[in-house]
């Protein structure tokens, strides 16, 4: 996403649980960051790839295959059936449907997009969590995040240039994958300091496999051996791209890390084009830069409210 990703801006489903932190160390959390920005490039790239021969629902369910297989047994070594109890299961399976919701749009644009236009719009999720914020956790925003809302959206429009004809109907799904991504956030912030960080990706793993499970059949294209060995490839890169924000949120805080993530879209350029010659035109880079801006500015003003707090 941007590896939902899924990817992924600011991941609030990593925020610190009740249980005891190590000391924060902010360079580390930096370090670990930008690490895993270029960890979920890698795997969106391998995603891609496989787009290009298996249906977008089975390379989803790939990648949750693969998630499952490497996530479950950690957790259950870590903590045993404790790791999967929940004392909100039915949000964490509503959080469980955005994750999954947003992985599937993201591949099922990628196909059609090149993997930094398809990211850059991705990026918008901040705005949209700002937005859905004030929905449903009655939080007050002021005038200066709604401009930066703003600033973000307009930055999308720059990408996908509705009512001309470089406009692809592809670009609007990137955009569903960063509405389902901004509701799952959202969702997260609900059950924040309920459950256990290693439970919250348990449940995320088992509902998106369990969902794409079912659909999956009616799709099928078995895929060859060496598509088997890029599916491991992307879900691996993305598990550990996961793996390493749940250390950076042990290191710093999420106001504090969210620029860095925006180092993916760089790493979605630079990779795009390295593997497949798509070099991100003049609108692309221009709108992914608006939307940086957007999110920056976003986060500096997460960052003063927090000072504000304390």
């Amino acid at each position: 996403m941007a590896s939902t990703a899924v990817v992924a801006p600011a991941l609030p489903e990593l925020a610190p649980s009740r249980l005891a932190l190590p000391a924060q160390i902010p360079l580390r959390g930096i370090g670990l960051i930008l690490a895993s920005t270029v960890l979920f490039s890698c795997g969106d790239i391998a995603g891609k790839a496989l787009t290009r021969s298996l249906p977008a629902i089975e390379v989803a369910w790939l990648r949750y295959a693969v998630f499952c297989l490497i996530l479950l047994p950690l957790v259950w070594r870590s903590s045993g059936r404790a790791g999967l109890h929940s004392h909100r299961p039915g949000l964490q399976v509503l959080r469980g449907l955005g994750m999954v919701g947003s992985a599937l749009f993201f591949y099922m644009a990628l196909p059609v997009l090149p993997v930094a236009d398809a990211t850059a719009i991705f990026f918008i999720s901040p705005v949209l969590i700002t937005a859905l914020a004030v929905l449903f956790l009655k939080e007050e925003v002021g005038w200066r995040r709604w401009t930066a809302a703003l600033v973000g959206l307009a930055g999308v429009l720059v990408i996908i240039r509705p009512g001309t004809g470089a406009f692809q109907m592809a670009s609007l799904l990137p955009l569903l994958g960063a509405a389902c991504w901004a509701g799952a956030a959202i969702v997260t912030k609900l059950i924040s300091g309920s459950d256990r960080p290693t439970t919250t990706l348990a449940y995320s793993a088992l509902v998106g496999l369990g969902l794409l499970s079912a659909v999956v059949p009616f799709v099928w294209v078995t895929p060859s051996w060496s598509e088997l060995g890029l599916a491991l490839v992307m879900g691996t890169f993305s598990t550990a791209g996961h793996g390493l924000v749940v250390l950076a949120y042990r290191h710093a805080s999420a106001s504090l890390m969210a620029p860095f993530s925006y180092a993916q879209l760089i790493w979605a350029g630079a990779l795009g084009f390295a593997v497949f010659g798509a070099l991100p035109d003049a609108w692309t880079i221009t709108g992914a830069g608006i939307i940086a801006a957007s999110g920056l500015y976003t986060a500096y003003r997460e960052r003063v409210r927090a000072v504000g707090r304390r």
